[in-house]
C-alpha cells in the first residue's frame, strides 16, 4: 500500500514538473536562442574584449538554459578572467 502512494507521489511530481517546463517552452526556446545568437554575435565581431572567447559545450549550456541573462553573465566572466 505505502509502495502504491508513494509512486503516485513521485508521478504526480513528474507531471508537474513536465506541465510546468511544457506551459514556458516557446519563452524558454526564443530566450535560448536570443542568447545564444547573442553570444555568437559578440565573440564573432570581438565586442567587449572578447576575442580570446571561445565558444565551449558549457557555454553553450549556460545560454540554453539562462538565455539572454546567461550570455550576459558568460561575458562578465570572461571579462573577470573566468572562463566555462
Amino acid at each position: 500500500m505505502l509502495d502504491t502512494l508513494i509512486t503516485i507521489i513521485i508521478a504526480g511530481g513528474i507531471v508537474f514538473v513536465l506541465w510546468y517546463f511544457l506551459k514556458n517552452l516557446t519563452t524558454l526556446i526564443i530566450n535560448s536562442v536570443v542568447g545564444l545568437v547573442t553570444l555568437i554575435i559578440v565573440s564573432q565581431m570581438n565586442l567587449l574584449g572578447m576575442e580570446s572567447f571561445n565558444i565551449t559545450w558549457g557555454a553553450v549550456l549556460v545560454c540554453a538554459l539562462g538565455g539572454l541573462p546567461g550570455a550576459i553573465l558568460l561575458m562578465v566572466l570572461n571579462l573577470a578572467g573566468i572562463t566555462i
